[in-house]
């Protein structure tokens, strides 16, 4: 029995295209510099993004770390949207690492408005800790892989630009609303000061994230890098896979899109299950579980796994499938029909 994994698209492996440039990767030691295939990625990358420069980091929670460490002194706030993956799923760390705050707010969806920016930052009054840092994730994990519309971004830039604070874009899935919009990258990262995006998600590398930005925000970065342990020698092998993937693996992820669309249209009509169709926008699905379904969250993910069908369920009411490079349409038709037959049982 085949097995289709449909935790995340963290699970993807590195194409037998992808490993042949990682073999022959031209390396050297990125923590002095020397790495010139590392050089190539960050500065791919950064013009990808229209920023100056780009730093390479071993991950996603790191790039946001590291990002939230260059904009911020302890004491201070940052505002997020209450699903955000800072808040969610980086173990504290804002705290841990950068003794700042998390202000969230209640977005639809993933998204919130820059009326509730405005509303949420902080007066000018000891009493309370300075607003600073306004972060944005897209596309929106918890939210079912949604996308955030432009125009908001850009009515949230202004906004903060009148309140004089930095704007941390978390695209981690950026490259999936690129693709899904047909938009380029800059439509949203030219609104941020700064952003991360990620190499080993639907991209298809084994390790790595990049921070985009100013060169003088990018020279702080590269020091809080090596601060929490960041620096990487022979990181080349690593960097080639980056490489690799922003060359050949970007216009690929519709297909993952419309595989994540065919299981919504599929699940949809099984009694006990509520989807959102409307937030179905790349590769990332939510199914609410009520009463009239035969599992809770748990229990489906593991009635599925004894069919072969590995989903995740981050709450008692609600798993997770997301689709991506390892998962074809084939694939996708197959687990719907053993998610069906566990239904029927």
């Amino acid at each position: 029995m085949k097995i289709i994994d449909l935790r995340s698209d963290t699970v993807t492996k590195p194409t037998t295209e992808m490993r042949e440039v990682i073999a022959t990767a031209e390396v050297g030691d990125d923590v002095f510099g020397d790495d010139p295939t590392v050089n190539k990625l960050q500065d791919k990358t950064a013009h990808l993004l229209g920023k100056e420069a780009a730093l390479f980091v071993p991950s996603g929670t790191m790039a946001n770390q590291v990002s939230i460490k260059a904009h911020t002194q302890p004491g201070d706030e940052v505002l997020i949207e209450a699903d955000a993956h800072v808040f969610n799923y980086e173990s504290g760390a804002p705290a841990f690492l950068s003794g700042v705050t998390l202000h969230r707010l209640s977005g639809v969806r993933g998204v919130f408005t820059a009326e509730q920016v405005e509303e949420a930052i902080r007066p000018g009054d000891h009493h309370f800790a300075p607003t600073r840092l306004v972060m944005i994730e897209n596309t929106n994990n918890r939210a079912g892989g949604t996308i955030f519309p432009v125009a908001e971004m850009q009515r949230i830039r202004d906004t903060a630009s009148r309140f004089d604070l930095s704007v941390h874009l978390d695209g981690a899935r950026l490259w999936n609303a690129s693709a899904a919009t047909g938009l380029d990258p800059r439509n949203w990262t030219d609104l941020a000061d700064s952003v991360s995006v990620c190499l080993s998600k639907g991209l298809g590398c084994p390790v790595g994230s990049l921070i985009a930005g100013s060169a003088e925000f990018i020279d702080r970065c590269h020091r809080y890098r090596k601060v929490f342990g960041g620096g990487m020698r022979q990181a080349g092998i690593l960097a080639a896979a980056g490489i690799y993937a922003l060359d050949n693996h970007r216009e690929r992820m519709v297909d993952d899109h419309r595989n994540c669309r065919l299981l919504a249209d599929a699940i949809y009509h099984l009694p006990g299950t509520v989807i959102d169709l409307q937030a179905v926008h790349t590769n990332i699905l939510i199914v609410e579980l009520t009463e009239d379904a035969p599992f809770d969250g748990p229990g489906m993910v593991k009635a599925l796994k004894e069919v072969g069908v590995w989903i995740t369920s981050g709450a008692l009411n609600k798993v997770r499938l997301v689709t991506h490079l390892d998962v074809s349409t084939e694939d996708v038709e197959d687990a719907v029909d053993r998610i069906r037959r566990v239904w029927s049982v």
